[in-house]
């Protein structure tokens, strides 16, 4: 059920079931995935307020951190810092699980790779999981791959043996370029790790500039660009990094002002950056969206505008649509501050 909550009522999942998909959506080939899973965002029945279509999905302790769109369903799947999954969601206003490896526990970043058919998606153990244990909770990390058509297992890659004998691991947030690799951040490394669509790994890139500030997280939201290169946000310092995917060369970005609180990155379609910051890591920052443009191939970057405070608390990243950016607010800040795990979670636009 859709729960009903602030101003979204049922208008909006009426016009999710009836599945009235843009024509700029891929439509999915007839034995990709069931045709039920189609999601329609663009209809007039959507409800409107001061930032946009708002979609409150309901999840009993799900608490997902990451978002993606996935072009062959036509919605959205989401991760799950509480339970370790990768979720559809559905037209009904729910989720259903497509990826259910116990071996994740909690899971954040998550990308669907439509070009080789797989769901990648960032797994850690932070201590708030259901299944988050003594020889789990801190010490596991990675990218998990999936088959994106069924969700069965097609390798976790381990990344904490690329940097041994640290007393704390959390893959948070990775890119994935059009041939499939993976460039990942683990917010308490100054690295950039690259994964090959074998899964072999390497060190693609290691800076200072990466490490966080008062044993806080650093390095977090990474995106890929069209022009063939990555874009990295540090959440305590708020820098935000162009790094090569050739050699890793590092080159800071210069900004009107940091970014503190970087979480989540996502690319607009004329090519601007998203940018969600929070307080969860960073009490500096402030829950706001970010929209940044260059003019020097991001030798530096000016201010669009920004969306502050963002109405729903707790955002963490977002991501592109054939109907614009969603921002994801799960309550994950809640979760990890020792609160309740949340019952929905809140998909909201950000307007034009």
């Amino acid at each position: 059920m859709l729960t009903r909550r602030k101003s979204v009522h049922k208008g909006v999942m009426a016009a999710l079931a009836a599945g009235l998909i843009g024509a700029a959506v891929l439509a999915p080939e007839a034995s990709a995935v069931p045709a039920t899973d189609a999601v329609s965002l663009h209809s007039s029945s959507a409800v409107r307020t001061g930032t946009g279509d708002v979609l409150d999905i309901d999840s009993p302790d799900l608490v997902p951190e990451g978002v993606t769109w996935d072009p062959t369903r036509n919605t959205f799947l989401v991760s799950s810092a509480r339970k370790g999954t990768v979720s559809i969601v559905t037209p009904q206003g729910t989720t259903r699980p497509l990826v259910t490896d116990p071996r994740l526990v909690s899971t954040y970043g998550v990308h669907v790779d439509a070009a080789h058919q797989r769901v990648l998606v960032a797994y850690a153990d932070p201590g708030a999981a259901e299944s988050s244990a003594p020889g789990t909770t801190n010490r596991i990390s990675g990218i998990g791959v999936f088959d994106l058509r069924t969700g069965e297992p097609i390798r976790l890659v381990d990344l904490t043996h690329l940097n041994p004998g640290r007393s704390n691991y959390f893959v948070n947030d990775f890119a994935v370029a059009p041939d499939g690799t993976a460039y990942v951040a683990d917010v308490f490394a100054p690295e950039i790790y690259k994964v090959t669509p074998d899964g072999r790994t390497s060190v693609l890139a290691r800076d200072a500039g990466f490490a966080g500030e008062d044993d806080r997280p650093g390095l977090n939201g990474v995106v890929w660009h069209p022009s063939g290169y990555l874009l990295a946000v540090n959440d305590s310092t708020g820098s935000l990094y162009r790094v090569s995917p050739r050699d890793g060369h590092v080159r800071s970005v210069r900004l009107e002002r940091p970014l503190l609180g970087g979480d989540g990155l996502s690319i607009h379609g004329d090519g601007d950056l998203a940018v969600v910051t929070n307080t969860m890591a960073t009490p500096k920052g402030r829950e706001a969206v970010t929209v940044l443009h260059s003019n020097s191939d991001w030798c530096g970057a000016t201010t669009v505008r920004t969306v502050a405070p963002w109405a729903s608390s707790e955002p963490t990243t977002s991501v592109g649509t054939p109907y614009g950016t969603y921002v994801i607010s799960g309550g994950v800040g809640t979760l990890f501050s020792g609160g309740a795990p949340a019952d929905t979670f809140t998909l909201r636009r950000l307007l034009p």
